[in-house]
């Protein structure tokens, strides 16, 4: 008769060897109230930047406020139509730089603070 922990013990070894795979690909070490020092694994695949795609917007938006301010409006939206008439390159180019209505009022409260 076989020992009756012994599937218990197979599935826990299981467990442990996986999880050592694991932290041999990384590993995030934490220290716990009393001391102990764990190992965690690292988050492995595709992680989103959020941090990145936020820079990335607030850099592109504070791009079409400095092109506005130094053009002017009405320069911008006739460079902004003539985007619209060329390739689709151009076209996305031209959806992406549209004047919105906060790049318009950020646009106004800089040129108001510009002597």
């Amino acid at each position: 008769m076989a020992y009756s922990g012994s599937q218990q013990l197979e599935k826990r070894l299981t467990r442990i060897d996986a999880k050592r795979r694991s932290i041999a690909k990384g590993a995030v070490y934490s220290v716990n109230q009393d001391g102990l020092i764990i190992a965690r694994p690292r988050r492995t695949g595709l992680r989103f930047p959020l941090r990145g795609l936020f820079f990335a917007i607030a850099g592109l938006f504070m791009f079409k406020v400095g092109v506005m301010l130094a053009l002017g409006a009405a320069t911008y939206a006739d460079r902004i139509a003539a985007l619209n008439d060329g390739t689709i390159f151009e076209r996305a180019g031209a959806w992406v730089m549209t004047a919105d209505p906060a790049t318009q009022w950020m646009a106004m409260q800089v040129k108001l603070l510009l002597p």
